[in-house]
């Protein structure tokens, strides 16, 4: 309707500009004026309308895919009652053992929560030991230095320009005192591993005692390691060295900035393998061996039940 009426105005403008001998310059200069606003206004009304088709084919398209995961969740909540009541038929027919499921699914959700537990302290431990290594860096020293914790896993970002020599994997002097604090870390928590591992750009090395970059990222790590080791005490049986040259980026190496980036030594802090094993066998006795078996496909969460 808006459109409409701003045709009609442009009509009856243009018809008035048909007859130019009839006015005066001046109406005429403002008629023209005013004719250039409608036509200014009109493309607006028209921009305005084009971005709101396509905010509502947006919006269509968004209640499609809502409307597929309500099939979706449909589907799985019809799956859950068929196998309920084929559960339920069968204990008839003396095929499941009603008091037995019940019991292996309240045993499972226990050592779910154990479990939950477990990795919750795991997580806080993490976040203490990422706070003490940041607390204990220097403003300079976080320029160089990126700490995060990502899947339970503590990673250690430093600098090549920090850490060594030019174009070396000998550890420059200015990185000691950096290293000793990240040393004082890892005593810290003896429980943990640790992994050092070097990284490069994909610029070709050309030294020529050192291959290509899969041997200078190794080299790297290596002298971290030996560093950790021989100068700051860390059981080297807590350690391991190792490189991946230009195939683990996290920038583009097209720009100086982007291979700077991806010119770094990440040392990961995790929790020893055997660690995790000692967690399955603290489980409560009988309480996760078949339970798995007995929840129906697409179950999402188990919540203890009461026998009936």
């Amino acid at each position: 309707m808006k459109r409409l009426s701003l045709y009609m105005g442009l009509a009856m403008i243009a018809a008035t500009l048909l007859l130019p001998g009839c006015v005066g310059t001046r109406k005429y200069r403002t008629l023209q004026e005013n004719y250039d606003a409608v036509l200014l206004k009109e493309r607006e009304v028209s921009a305005r309308y084009q971005d709101v088709q396509r905010q509502l084919s947006s919006a269509n398209t968004q209640i499609k895919s809502f409307e597929d995961q309500l099939a979706s969740e449909r589907a799985n909540v019809k799956a859950l009652q068929d196998a309920l009541d084929k559960c339920l038929s069968s204990t008839n027919q003396g095929n499941v053992n009603i008091s037995k499921l019940v019991d292996e699914i309240n045993a499972s959700n226990r050592y779910i929560q154990h479990l939950v537990n477990a990795k919750n302290k795991s997580d806080s431990l993490n976040m203490v030991l990422t706070n003490n290594l940041t607390r204990s860096l220097s403003r300079e020293e976080m320029q160089d230095v990126d700490v995060q914790v990502l899947k339970g896993v503590v990673y250690i970002s430093l600098s090549d320009n920090m850490l060594y020599k030019s174009g070396s994997y000998e550890i420059s002097e200015q990185a000691g005192e950096t290293l000793s604090k990240i040393a004082k870390i890892i005593m810290d928590y003896s429980d943990y591993e640790v992994l050092v591992e070097g990284n490069t750009d994909n610029v070709p090395i050309s030294q020529t005692n050192i291959r290509n970059n899969w041997d200078l990222s190794a080299l790297r790590g290596s002298s971290v390691v030996q560093a950790l080791q021989n100068e700051y005490g860390v059981d080297p049986k807590r350690l391991t060295a190792a490189g991946r040259g230009e195939y683990n980026t996290v920038a583009n190496n097209d720009t100086e900035s982007g291979r700077t980036r991806n010119r770094r030594t990440q040392i990961i802090i995790t929790p020893k393998l055997d660690q995790f094993m000692e967690l399955i066998d603290k489980a409560p006795e009988n309480e996760a061996t078949t339970a798995t078996d007995s929840i129906p496909a697409g179950t999402t969460e188990v919540l203890p039940i009461e026998q009936p």
